[in-house]
């Protein structure tokens, strides 16, 4: 599944967490890094006005699937994926990290909440090394010398595994900057998914997840900032949905 916006090709290529995982655990071993992206509806809206974050997508080694509309998006098109949210790859990609003795790091968030995941996380991975909890001062440039300062830290410090917990397309556009910088790393970009491990945000239970709903879940606890962001995800669905449909139809075509 894929989508071009602004020139950029955009496409899905891990279809579920069996390809994720034979793909990561093949670059750890190897002490090759990647960058990995979770693509969401919200992801599509901003790279069609900011060229940037498009570009930085675009050079992701890996990109899944990070919200439900994406996988029915994907089944339209008669190129079906698996839904693999940011948050629920932390904690198995952990695990290839201590088995693999991989030192892992954390970038993004705040002070207390890497500590308190890394603490989470060391806790649950007997061997899960945590060198690094990096939380970048408000103003953070992903293309700034501060950012560079951080990447060449992460490479001396020979981290294979770095969490970005800074929000897109801060996270996307420090990876990409990152495969450059710090070849040796492989970058995983989560959002919040370090809030939830620490528990300074509570996810959506289970149920509602399965039923698809946690976005309605997120906006109702804070309809003020997430109102109008849903709102231009839905209002790209239209297009979206017609151009899945032309994919299927030609038979993978680009739309």
């Amino acid at each position: 599944m894929q989508f071009t916006i602004g020139g950029q090709v955009i496409r899905v290529s891990l279809r579920d967490f069996a390809e994720l995982s034979e793909a990561v655990e093949q670059r750890l071993a190897a002490r090759e890094g990647f960058a990995l992206a979770t693509l969401n509806l919200d992801h599509l809206v901003k790279m069609r006005s900011d060229a940037a974050f498009a570009r930085a997508y675009a050079r992701q080694d890996m990109v899944v699937a990070d919200g439900n509309p994406i996988v029915w998006l994907s089944r339209l098109a008669g190129e079906p994926v698996e839904l693999l949210p940011g948050s629920d790859l932390i904690r198995p990609l952990c695990r290839m990290a201590a088995g693999a003795g991989v030192p892992v790091a954390f970038v993004g968030s705040d002070d207390e909440t890497l500590r308190a995941a890394g603490d989470e996380l060391e806790a649950a991975f007997p061997g899960l090394q945590v060198v690094e909890r990096c939380a970048p001062p408000m103003g953070f440039d992903p293309d700034g010398a501060g950012a560079a300062e951080i990447l060449a830290r992460l490479e001396a410090r020979g981290v294979g595994l770095c969490f970005l917990a800074l929000g897109a397309p801060k996270q996307e556009r420090l990876a990409a900057r990152g495969r450059e910088l710090a070849p040796g790393v492989g970058f995983v970009s989560i959002g919040a998914g370090l809030d939830f491990i620490s528990g300074r945000q509570k996810r959506a239970p289970v149920w509602v997840r399965r039923l698809a709903m946690e976005w309605v879940w997120r906006a109702l606890g804070d309809v003020r900032r997430l109102g109008p962001r849903y709102a231009k995800c839905i209002a790209i669905l239209p297009r979206l949905v017609v151009g899945a449909l032309r994919r299927r139809m030609s038979g993978g075509a680009q739309h």
